[in-house]
C-alpha cells in the first residue's frame, strides 16, 4: 500500500512521534494506520513523543578530540532531573553520541540525530533516543552539537564537572597554556575573543545604557560622553577574552599571557547544560496546599 503524506500527517498527530518515524512504522505495518499506531506504542516511540513537550534542562556536556587535536566535537545531551543526569544509561547515551560525531561528518544536530548511535548500526540516534525515553521515563534531547576543524592551530578542551564543556582553537602555545585558556574561559564566559568581536547592536546597547545613567545623574553631556567612553572600556574588558584578567594570576591580562607565549586563541566554544531554558520552578509546600484545600 502506498504511503502518502496524509497517512504520515495523521500518525505524528495520533503519537506525536518524528515524521521519519512515523513513515518507517507506516512501511513496515503497509500502511495499516492502526496497526502502525499499536506498534509505535508497544516500542515507546509514542510514549517518548508524549514526553518531547516536557523541560529537559539538565543533563552533560561531553567533549571528544581526535588524538592530533585538528578535530573536536562537543554536545550537550539534555534529561529532566539530575538523577537521571547521574544514570548510566543515559552518560554512556551521551558518550556514545560524542564519539559518533567526532567520526561523522554531522555539523548539526538534525543530520547528526538521523546518523546511527554505532557505525554500522542500523537504528537512528533519533530512535536510540526515543528507546531510552521510554525505558527512563523522562525527555531525553540531543540539544547543541558544536564542532571545530582546525586549520592553523590545535584544539584544546576542559570540562567543568559535567555540566560546562569548553572547547579552544589556538595557534602556537602549549598544551599546558592551551588547557589553562580553556579553564579560564569555562570560569569567566567571555562573550567572544577581542573587542572587535563585540557585536554592534550589544554595544550600542550598552552605550545607551551608560548614556542614560550619567545624564541621569546629571552630568553636562560632555562629560557624560567621557564616562560613556570609560564605562564602554570597561565593558570590553570584562566580556572579552583578551581583555580580561587572567583568573590564575589577575595581575595579567589573558592579551599578555597569550603574547608572552606567542600564542593566539582563533576561536572557542563554551557550553553550559540548560543555559537559556527556562527551568520550570516547583515550590512544593504550596502544592501540598493546593491538594489539601482542593484547588
Amino acid at each position: 500500500m502506498a504511503i502518502t503524506a496524509t497517512l504520515v500527517k495523521e500518525l505524528r498527530e495520533r503519537t506525536g512521534a518524528g515524521m521519519m518515524e512515523c513513515k518507517r512504522a507506516l512501511v513496515e505495518a503497509d500502511g495499516d494506520l492502526e496497526a502502525a499506531v499499536e506498534a509505535m506504542r508497544k516500542s515507546g516511540q509514542a510514549k517518548a513523543a508524549k514526553k518531547a513537550g516536557r523541560i529537559a534542562a539538565d543533563g552533560v556536556v561531553v567533549i571528544a578530540v581526535t588524538g592530533d587535536a585538528k578535530v573536536g566535537v562537543m554536545v550537550e545531551v539534555n534529561c529532566e532531573t539530575d538523577f537521571v543526569a547521574k544514570d548510566g544509561g543515559f552518560t554512556d547515551f551521551a558518550e556514545k553520541i560524542a564519539a559518533r560525531a567526532l567520526t561523522s561528518d554531522a555539523a548539526d544536530v538534525e543530520t547528526l540525530e538521523a546518523k546511527s548511535l554505532e557505525e554500522g548500526e542500523a537504528t537512528s540516534i533519533a530512535q536510540t533516543r526515543a528507546d531510552l525515553v521510554a525505558k527512563i521515563g523522562e525527555n531525553i534531547r540531543l540539544r547543541r552539537l558544536v564542532r571545530f576543524d582546525a586549520v592553523k592551530g590545535e584544539l584544546y578542551s576542559y570540562r567543568h564537572g559535567v555540566r560546562i564543556g569548553v572547547l579552544v582553537e589556538m595557534e602556537g602555545g602549549n598544551p599546558t597554556l592551551g588547557k589553562d585558556i580553556a579553564m579560564h574561559i569555562a570560569a569567566t564566559n567571555p562573550l567572544c575573543v577581542s573587542a572587535d568581536e563585540v557585536p554592534a547592536a550589544t554595544l550600542e546597547k550598552e552605550q545607551e545604557i551608560f548614556r542614560a545613567q550619567a545624564l541621569e545623574s546629571g552630568k553636562p553631556t560632555q562629560i557624560a560622553e567621557k564616562i560613556v567612553a570609560g564605562r564602554v572600556r570597561k565593558y570590553l574588558e570584562e566580556v572579552t577574552l583578551l581583555g580580561q584578567a587572567f583568573v590564575k594570576d589577575p595581575d595579567l591580562t589573558v592579551h599578555k599571557l597569550l603574547a608572552q607565549a606567542g600564542a593566539k586563541v582563533v576561536r572557542f566554544a563554551r557550553i553550559e547544560v540548560g543555559e537559556g531554558i527556562e527551568k520550570k520552578q516547583e515550590n512544593f509546600a504550596d502544592e501540598v496546599m493546593a491538594q489539601v484545600r482542593g484547588d
